[in-house]
Parts: C-alpha cells; sequence; structure tokens
C-alpha cells in the first residue's frame, strides 16, 4: 500500500514494485490520474492494482477507505506513507495558518490516519513492514522551513515511537529521509510557479524519486531478521540542509 502514488517518489516506488511482482493498492486524491497509473502497471507487469481515491487529511474517509478494503486486499505486507507536502518557505512570523494546517494535517495526521487503519491488520498476522517517508529536513531544521520542517521532525520521532510499540508483534518500521529530490515538491510548495521550483535544483545534481524508490524497495527486500531503522539520502551535492555545492 502506497499513499501518494499519484507522482514522484510514490509514483516511482509502485513502478519499481509493480515492476518486482507485487500487487499493489496506491491511493491518491487524483482520481482520474490514479486510475491511468493503475491501469498502467496493470498492463506493464501484470499485477493486480487496487486505485483508492481519497485524501489522507480526512480521517472518516481514510477509515472508511481501509474498513471497506475487499478481503483479498487486506493482507498489507508493506505499507509506505509517502503521501507529504510543503507549502510556503516564509519566516515563522510571517507564516500563512492555512499552509501551516495542511502540512500538519498532511504531514502528521494523515500518516497516523493510515497507519492507524493498517496496523492491526499487521498485527493480526504478526507479520509487515511500515515505510514513512520523512525527510533531512525533518533531522535538522532551515531557514523559513519552520512548520514543515517540525511536521518531518514529527515522522522522525513517530517511526521511532512505531518501532517500539510494534516490536512485539515483529513488525518492521523504517524511516527513509531524503535530502534535495526534484519531484512535484518544489512546485506544490511555491503553488505553481514553476521558475521558482527550477531554482531550487539549478547548479547540482538532485535526487530524482526512482533513486529513493530503489533504496526503498531495498530496505523492503531485506531478511526477515533485517530492518533498516532509520537512513537519510542525499544528492553528492549535499551535505545537510544548509550546505549545497551549486556549479
Amino acid at each position: 500500500m502506497i499513499t501518494g502514488a499519484t507522482s514522484g517518489i510514490g509514483l516511482a516506488c509502485a513502478e519499481i514494485f509493480a515492476k518486482h511482482g507485487f500487487n499493489l493498492i496506491i491511493t491518491g486524491r487524483r482520481k482520474e490520474r490514479l486510475a491511468e497509473i493503475a491501469q498502467k502497471l496493470k498492463n506493464d507487469h501484470a499485477v493486480d492494482v487496487l486505485p483508492l481515491s481519497f485524501d489522507v487529511r480526512s480521517r472518516v474517509d481514510t477509515e472508511k477507505a481501509i474498513s471497506l478494503l475487499p478481503e483479498d486486499w487486506k493482507n498489507i505486507d508493506i505499507l509506505i506513507n509517502n503521501a507529504g507536502l510543503a507549502l510556503g518557505l516564509e519566516p515563522v512570523q510571517q507564516g500563512n495558518v492555512g499552509d501551516w494546517e495542511a502540512m500538519i494535517d498532511t504531514n502528521i495526521k494523515g500518516l497516523l490516519y493510515v497507519s492507524r487503519g493498517v496496523m492491526p491488520l499487521m498485527i493480526a498476522r504478526r507479520q509487515g513492514h511500515i515505510i514513512n517517508i520523512g525527510s533531512i529536513a525533518g533531522k535538522e531544521a532551515y531557514a523559513n522551513g519552520n512548520v514543515y520542517c517540525a511536521t518531518k521532525a514529527a515522522v522522525d520521532s513517530l517511526t521511532k515511537s512505531m518501532r517500539i510499540d510494534l516490536l512485539p508483534y515483529n513488525i518492521k518500521v523504517t524511516q527513509i529521509a531524503p535530502g534535495a529530490a526534484e519531484t512535484e515538491f518544489s512546485l506544490v510548495r511555491f503553488k505553481g510557479n514553476e521558475e521558482a521550483a527550477k531554482k531550487v535544483y539549478t547548479g547540482f545534481i538532485p535526487l530524482k524519486g526512482s533513486d529513493v524508490a530503489e533504496i526503498i524497495f531495498f530496505t523492503a527486500m531485506l531478511p526477515p531478521h533485517v530492518n533498516i531503522n532509520d537512513m537519510v539520502i542525499t544528492p553528492t551535492a549535499q551535505a545537510n540542509t544548509v550546505h549545497l555545492h551549486r556549479k
């Protein structure tokens, strides 16, 4: 099950898991795009794909979508909590409260709503792997990142807590924390301003969604007794949230 599967890292994850024969539950808000992706994955890789269009920010819609899963789809082996976003890049004293709420509702509460629905299914089978997509921003704050950084710090903390709480049930929990990755991330952050989004990645080679997806797949394919707790991934040109070498 992959949330936020209509673009970027989520879509790249869907492609690599389908390529290796996994049946998929893919979720996203863009219903038509989700259906197109599902059909393409089916055609290209001969796997079963169940598209579920809902907004993870809605507890009611999330609970309904998971509770109504057909019986054949309830044995979820891997959950990739990928749905997330950044909005705005202003100092905290000038922040847009609506942007704050959207980030908190998606990056923290959405992750919790989905996990709360799926975890009992994994606990019943005493197996499963939850992979939370965090960010280098959750490790080290940067100027004007404030609330986004805080939401990803929460993902970091929640991942650690999940690992502790789910330990007796043989469930793996992993955080993957990418650095600069060229997806729709900056386009969303700058609310469709393509020029501003492109400037984020000028002068260096950023990560691609497929780079991160390959590492996610690697962590998911390790032997049952091996778990990657936490992994930070950056482009070679990036040392941390602040230091980037641009040519």
